[in-house]
């Protein structure tokens, strides 16, 4: 799974060998590049399609991340490109205030553009990491930040690596993802995007509870 459309790239090549990764490594980078790409933009029939058929080997199990998965398929699979499309922009790019915001300085200050969003770009400058130009979006929004931490994640899987990448998360996700999630959950509209935010939530809450055993 590639990662979105590219909303951030390393300012400078990483230095070093290409670094080693476990297949949780590579499990955790596939999911954060799949929210990635589902929330930069609506899904076209191929992802819909590898949705479904993901979610036959994910979504079997007792476990919240597993229910998640299941209905993902579930709506994956009773749902064409275009009505997802015409979805999304429903969402998130309606006349006025979208019906459900993406950017996290929403979230965490009320507003957007606001003090999370100039330390969020702070943390991002010390990371080597920068907006490509002519991506409208600021890189608070949900799919930047993940995008983000898909690159940490591939980059860093090492004790320092894994040290950026807790303190990331911790805090430009972890303060506000579940609000997003809540969002998602109770507004009309969402059907599909209900179901990607619950799979945002089951997946980010695994990383927060990994984060907090390290």
């Amino acid at each position: 799974m590639n990662a979105p459309a590219t909303i951030f790239q390393p300012q400078h090549p990483a230095p070093g060998d290409v670094p080693v990764l476990t297949d949780e490594d590579r499990a955790r980078a596939h999911h954060y590049a799949l929210l990635g790409n589902l929330f930069f933009g609506a899904p076209e029939a191929p992802l819909l399609a590898a949705l479904v058929a993901s979610a036959r080997v994910l979504g079997s199990g007792d476990t919240p991340f597993a229910a998640a998965w299941a209905g993902l398929g579930e709506i994956a699979a009773d749902s064409d490109a275009a009505a997802v499309h015409d979805e999304y922009h429903a969402l998130f790019y309606g006349v006025g205030r979208p019906e459900v915001m993406l950017f996290g300085s929403f979230y965490l200050a009320g507003f957007l553009m606001e003090e999370p969003l100039a330390e969020l770009r702070d943390d991002l400058a010390e990371l080597g990491l920068a907006r490509r130009p002519g991506v409208a979006e600021t890189e608070d929004h949900i799919a930047s930040l993940a995008e983000v931490m898909r690159h940490l994640v591939l980059t860093g899987p090492d004790e320092a690596g894994l040290a950026r990448q807790r303190r990331f998360f911790i805090r430009h996700l972890q303060p506000w993802y579940a609000r997003l999630a809540d969002a998602l959950a109770v507004t009309p509209q969402a059907r599909f995007y209900a179901r990607t935010g619950a799979l945002m939530r089951a997946f980010f809450d695994i990383e927060s509870e990994a984060f907090a055993m390290e």
